[in-house]
């Protein structure tokens, strides 16, 4: 797991903010044990008082629970249960997925693109180097990051939960595509420099520009995953 330095403005927030990203992204399975006020608070560089606020903020939301004399636990989220039974081995499933992912995500691009700052910048950025660098067995982790940074970056926290709703579904996506293009070195090619349009977009303040090159992207995609190119 991976742990950014917390800067000063709304420290609870943007701790459970990252916890949660632990939690949507599989770093912390459920009914696992979440390290301890002192060792987050050491992850975070932040106070006791930030930490134990983040997590009464996941507990109201209900992915952990505080077990007393124990320590802080992951529970299912009852939101993400709403994809959970979500197959993808059936184009029309994905067909489904995609409507909402398009939805979703090219307005999730077209915002960012509006109120994004240095460190969302930097936390995409980050993620297209790994996306670069890993093994496509490995790259699909890389990618569902890449699409959770960016709906950070709408500074949306209606849009966050809604990109953690379908999380589980997305990941799912995300790792089928990965399966495909590991054979298929030029579509790695495709869809890492799709990554790269939705990046300059957002990074250049284009929200139009940022909105297409994202339904671009989920269009190859789903066409990839249909059998259709």
């Amino acid at each position: 797991m991976e742990a950014v330095k917390i800067d000063r403005q709304k420290l609870s927030d943007r701790v459970a903010l990252q916890i949660e990203q632990w939690i949507t992204a599989g770093h912390v399975r459920p009914g696992a044990k979440l390290p301890s006020v002192r060792e987050l608070c050491q992850l975070f560089n932040v106070g006791r008082t930030a930490v134990r606020d983040a997590i009464t903020t996941l507990k109201g939301k209900g992915l952990v629970e505080v077990r007393h004399g124990n320590g802080t636990f992951v529970r299912q989220s009852d939101c993400s249960r709403v994809f959970q039974g979500v197959s993808l081995v059936r184009k029309e499933d994905i067909h489904k997925l995609f409507a909402v992912r398009k939805i979703l995500e090219a307005g999730t691009a077209e915002l960012a693109a509006v109120h994004r700052n240095t460190d969302h910048l930097y936390h995409m950025k980050k993620a297209l180097e790994r996306l670069a660098q890993a093994d496509s067995r490995d790259g699909w982790r890389a990618d569902l990051h890449f699409h959770l940074a960016i709906a950070e970056a709408t500074q949306n926290e209606h849009l966050v939960q809604l990109m953690q709703t379908v999380s589980s579904a997305i990941r799912k996506g995300i790792m089928d595509c990965h399966r495909i293009i590991l054979a298929d070195a030029e579509q790695e090619r495709v869809i890492f420099h799709q990554h790269v349009a939705v990046f300059e977009a957002i990074r250049d303040a284009k929200p139009e520009q940022a909105r297409q090159a994202m339904v671009e992207h989920l269009a190859h995609v789903e066409a990839l995953l249909n059998g259709t190119l």
